[in-house]
Formats: C-alpha cells, sequence, structure tokens
C-alpha cells in the first residue's frame, strides 16, 4: 500500500509502508483498524460542532479584486468570533506538533475540513491504533485542536460544543489527494448553491 508524502504543500513521493515496517504488518485498504495514526502519511479530517450547530459563520458571495481591476465572485465564509477561532487555531497546530504540517483545509458554519500531513523521518516503530490516552497521533492532534477552541469558550462563558467524535481517511493515492483537495475547496459553494442539501463529508 502506498501512501502520499508532501513536500512545500504539493505531492511529492508515495511511500510504501510495508516496505518501511519490513512487510510486518498488513494493512487493509478499506477500514484501517490496524493502522498507526501516528505514522508518516496525509490524513483528511471533518471534524463537526454538537448537531450541526452553526456556530462558526454564514456562507456568503464575496467579492474579491484580481489583476487589472477584474472582480471575482466567490462563496466564502462570514466568520463569527467562533470561525475566527476555529480559522487561527487550526493554523498553529503546528506550533504544538512540530512533525505536522497543513494542507487544504476550510472552515464551514458547523464543520471543519482539513489534510493534514504527518512526517517523521525518525520514526521506526509501529503502533496500532487504539481506545485510550495517545500521543503524537492524529487523535491527540485532533483532540488538542477542539480543546483549544472549547477552552477559549469556557473562558469567555460563550455556548459551544464539538461533537464528541471526528471523520478520519487516510489519503491512499495522488488522484484520492487532489478530489479531496478540490472537494474541500469547493466546501463553501457547494454550501452555497444547495445548502442544507449538501452532502459533506467526502465519500471516494
Amino acid at each position: 500500500m502506498c501512501l502520499l508524502h508532501m513536500q512545500n504543500g504539493e505531492p511529492n513521493r508515495f511511500v510504501v509502508m510495508e516496505g518501511k515496517y519490513q512487510n510486518k504488518y498488513n494493512i487493509s485498504s478499506s477500514r484501517l483498524s490496524g493502522w498507526d495514526y501516528g505514522s508518516d502519511g496525509l490524513y483528511f479530517v471533518t471534524i463537526c460542532t454538537k448537531d450541526r450547530g452553526k456556530f462558526f459563520g454564514e456562507i456568503e458571495i464575496a467579492t474579491m479584486e484580481k489583476g487589472n481591476s477584474e472582480v471575482q465572485s466567490i462563496a466564502a465564509l462570514r466568520p463569527t468570533e467562533m470561525g475566527e477561532l476555529a480559522f487561527s487555531n487550526w493554523e498553529i497546530i503546528p506550533n504544538f506538533h512540530p512533525y505536522v504540517s497543513l494542507d487544504e483545509y476550510t472552515v464551514m458554519p458547523d464543520h471543519v475540513h482539513g489534510i493534514l500531513s504527518i512526517n517523521k523521518p525518525d520514526k521506526t516503530s509501529w503502533n496500532f491504533n487504539k481506545f485510550g490516552p495517545q500521543r503524537n497521533n492524529l487523535g491527540s492532534i485532533i483532540r488538542g485542536f477542539k480543546s483549544s477552541v472549547k477552552s477559549y469558550t469556557i473562558l469567555n462563558n460563550i455556548e459551544f460544543l464539538w461533537q464528541s467524535k471526528y471523520h478520519d481517511r487516510v489519503i491512499r493515492n495522488e488522484k484520492e489527494y487532489w478530489n479531496i483537495k478540490g472537494y474541500i475547496r469547493d466546501n463553501p459553494d457547494q454550501w452555497y448553491r444547495n445548502g442544507e442539501d449538501f452532502e459533506n463529508l467526502f465519500k471516494p
């Protein structure tokens, strides 16, 4: 099985994980129940608010100036204070997890989509995904992000709740990577066009 790696925000090579770990682990191509979520790879995550409450803002049409005074209209989030907080706290994830780099992401009225790249050049062991306390893996990254947002709301007496779980997918190949990247970029436009009928969980 190959996973896409990133360099400077662009895909540059595939890593054969079985080779790296000497064919010791047989990774399922569907539900990666035995996957090491602290291992190198690209991870697509969707984090939703409790009951899909629209805490982060509304999708509206905004105008952007391009070259030669050209004006372009695009759908974009008009963020609330909570929306701004979600954006800023997502952007500082690498400050707390230096082995993580950010790829495409967006904050929507009731959820966050993002691609995270984990790169640990010195990692040589394989730790199966498991329940309970975890460190230096996808679960701990998302837990830290959610906690940082929630802590702010508690300190400032703002009503806010996350959905307890989150959706994740290990990106399998380059085609899937570009499909997901495009999906994230198109999220605001799709929401604006289709509203509540928009299915906003990516299905490969």
